[in-house]
């Protein structure tokens, strides 16, 4: 199964179609008359499709096991046709989609079983993915290369030359999944006058969206919260409980983490730890979703 512990939990839905080709009038009068001999084939598919859709990741190795908060199979019959639909969502990390297409599938191999004997030339003609959504997939990005963005490493040792930078790189290179390329890196010491005109500077160049890596723990030298918090315009505490609580289910020690997050002018600033797995973290818990600000500034959506 591929790595999926990244990813943060949302709302997925998928809905799947079968359809099962009869070509006897006398079966589709069977089946409407409830005089198939096996029983009622509706709430035997049903019962089966709804194990099927359960017990996915028991049939399809790589599958992982998810919960699921609903699921739901009807039927629509025409001449000769007999078409399900399949709806299941999830709040999980994953789709559910394949979840939907087991199940059109086992309900339409459970109609078939049923009916084979009063048809010879039954057949399932499809299962297909109608429609799915949930997941990073359905966020919009904006066009490659339109936001600018700043990434400042707040290191007193790095800015001395004692230790080399991977913060600033990891960050850099991590942002290019969201088609945010050529971002600078520039390194300072943990000194709030130099937090602050770093901040104020790269908002008067109309940046959009500035990143600061580092001071965001406890020790007496951390103190970027306390130089961006005063500057700050408007604060956006979301996005940083955001990154807690992704991080507390990684980490028992998340919750120490003093991030920020906030606007200077139209400038999009964000407080990250310093470390590389600390700042990796928290970018995979807030993004692409954060960059749904430009698109709310820009008239294009709402924010909750």
């Amino acid at each position: 199964m591929i790595d999926i512990t990244n990813k943060s939990s949302s709302l997925r839905k998928a809905i799947a179609s079968a359809i099962v080709q009869l070509s006897s009038r006398e079966a589709m009068d069977a089946v409407r008359q409830h005089r198939v001999p096996k029983g009622d084939i509706f709430e035997f598919s049903r019962a089966a499709g709804l194990l099927a859709i359960k017990h996915t990741s028991l049939a399809i190795p790589d599958c992982h096991p998810l919960p699921l908060e609903f699921a739901s199979i009807s039927y629509e019959t025409e001449p000769l046709r007999i078409c399900i639909r399949v709806e299941v969502h999830s709040i999980y990390r994953t789709g559910v989609e394949v979840e939907a297409m087991h199940g059109a599938c086992i309900t339409a191999l459970t109609i078939y079983d049923m009916l084979k004997p009063l048809d010879k030339h039954i057949e399932i003609v499809s299962v297909k993915l109608e429609t799915k959504s949930g997941g990073r997939s359905d966020q919009a990005l904006p066009p490659a290369g339109s936001l600018s963005c700043r990434v400042v490493v707040c290191s007193d040792r790095v800015a001395a030359g004692e230790q080399e930078d991977q913060t600033g790189r990891a960050i850099v290179k991590k942002l290019e999944n969201w088609k945010i390329y050529d971002a600078g890196c520039e390194i300072i010491p943990d000194e709030p006058e130099q937090i602050q005109e770093r901040a104020r500077h790269w908002s008067q160049q109309g940046c959009n969206l500035v990143l600061f890596a580092g001071g965001t723990g406890l020790s007496p030298r951390d103190r970027t919260p306390e130089a961006l918090i005063p500057i700050m315009d408007r604060l956006v505490p979301g996005i940083m409980e955001a990154a807690r609580n992704y991080g507390q289910d990684r980490t028992p020690y998340a919750m120490l983490s003093r991030g920020v997050a906030g606007f200077i002018g139209h400038t999009l600033v964000l407080a990250l730890p310093g470390s590389v797995r600390g700042a990796e973290e928290c970018l995979d818990a807030i993004f692409p979703q954060v960059l749904h600000l430009f698109f709310v500034a820009e008239g294009k959506g709402h924010a909750r």
